[in-house]
């Protein structure tokens, strides 16, 4: 799908908003489905052309709720209420709905994006509990790491030796 700038979207709206030309037919000639235009037409009704100057928005989880809410309460489509809350899009609507319908409300929490921070001392952060001192568990644990040292040290011993018989060797003087 092509993206559109803020210009282009305004530009499609204003020439349903005349009334000479229907949705279908703008939307075939910029290329975008009939259901997007309907979206801007909404999103500037409610909000002029403002509403279409890109925002960055992080929504709480109760505010997706009570999003969810109007649209239940007063039964409007999920296009109407994302225009009349100025979502970005439709379909975040559509998957706060669903997500909430299978995981329920917990799961509208925003959950932290990126790499997880360091701990302090350097070491990095894991889920796992450590097992107990002297388990199955911890002495397999033991056996990997000195597994994985021993392999590294083996490679290391080969990369000098294959240095030390290397034909390019300088001799001097």
């Amino acid at each position: 799908m092509a993206k559109f700038t803020a210009a282009e979207k305004i530009k499609a709206v204003k020439r349903y908003l005349e009334g000479h030309t229907g949705y279908q037919t703008i939307a075939q000639e910029i290329g975008v489905h009939v259901s997007k235009l309907q979206y801007w037409v909404k999103k500037y009704q409610y909000h002029g052309e403002g509403a279409f100057i890109k925002t960055y928005t992080k929504y709480t989880a109760q505010y997706k709720l009570d999003v969810i809410n109007y649209m239940n309460e007063h039964g409007t489509s999920i296009i109407e209420t994302a225009a009349r809350f100025n979502l970005s899009s439709e379909s975040i609507l559509w998957n706060w709905q669903n997500t909430l319908d299978t995981l329920g409300w917990a799961a509208l929490e925003s959950k932290k994006k990126g790499r997880p921070t360091m701990k302090k001392d350097g070491q990095k952060p894991t889920n796992k509990t450590a097992p107990a001192e002297g388990s199955a568990e911890a002495l397999q644990a033991e056996l990997e790491r000195l597994r994985m040292e021993n392999a590294y040290l083996k490679k290391l011993n080969a990369l000098v030796q294959s240095k030390e018989k290397s034909p390019n060797k300088t001799k001097r003087k």
